[in-house]
């Protein structure tokens, strides 16, 4: 798919990796909606790009599918570019120090958030972009899940995360078939250590542990690699039903 000219729905565009993502589609030439539960962030990169900003909580239905009307309305159509970026991240002993178990409310707000919000984005955009024409190949949108190395290798007190992120990855391929009959490609991408915001609050010797812990290249992923690799997914039509680590090689330790 060219991506000049399309409608992207970017879920956390207000800040690191989907800030990325939405300011390089833009400069791609996207219309681009900054989707984000965070209302100002969403604000500024999408009067810093041209693009429309939407206050969305994705788990919320009624939410989502206000900011698609005010997609359709502004852009004059459903997004044929879907990047699943929202989430969130925490961790959690399943013994607390006290000897408590940990709170249950804990684990389904992370599963709510990152699996049950990501597809709740995924089945009300697909549905809009079923009703398009096709382009060519018979394409008509494709989305990106974004998916952790957690999934694979999740530390100490990541279980929450670690079945939230998990769980994209078992998606991914069931939806690239079940979407396959519309032209709907499925994507996930399981990023390793990145430089986010998140991150660079934490002091610059942890920083540098943490990059230490990569193979090659020894330093945290660049928000704009993450990016990079969004947007090639969008324009290689045959990249489909994929889990792609963006991770230097890095496997995580138990702790």
């Amino acid at each position: 798919m060219n991506i000049d000219g399309q409608t992207a729905f970017v879920t956390g565009g207000g800040s690191g990796l989907g800030e990325a993502v939405a300011r390089e589609l833009a400069r791609l030439g996207a219309h681009v909606v900054v989707a984000d539960v965070n209302a100002d962030g969403a604000a500024r990169v999408a009067a810093d790009i041209g693009g429309l900003a939407c206050a969305c909580d994705i788990t919320d239905t009624a939410a989502v599918t206000a900011a698609l009307d005010a997609a359709a309305a502004r852009f004059g159509g459903a997004p044929r570019i879907v990047m699943n970026i929202a989430g969130i991240g925490t961790a959690r002993r399943v013994i607390q120090k006290d000897g408590a178990p940990a709170p249950l409310e804990d684990f389904e707000r992370v599963i709510r958030i990152n699996l049950v919000g990501t597809y709740n984005v995924i089945r009300l955009t697909a549905a809009r972009i079923a009703a398009l024409p096709p382009l060519a190949d018979g394409e008509r949108g494709v989305m990106l899940c974004t998916a952790s190395v957690a999934a694979y290798d999740g530390q100490v007190g990541q279980e929450a995360y670690a079945a939230s992120k998990g769980g994209l990855v078992g998606m991914t391929l069931p939806l690239a078939r079940d979407l396959a009959q519309w032209g709907v490609r499925v994507v996930t991408v399981a990023p390793g250590l990145f430089l986010t915001p998140l991150m660079a609050q934490l002091p610059p010797e942890v920083q540098q542990s943490l990059a230490g812990s990569i193979p090659f290249p020894k330093r945290l992923g660049q928000p704009q690699e993450f990016a990079a690799l969004a947007a090639h997914i969008v324009t290689n039509v045959h990249l489909n039903g994929e889990v792609i680590r963006l991770d230097g090689a890095l496997r995580m330790a138990p702790r």
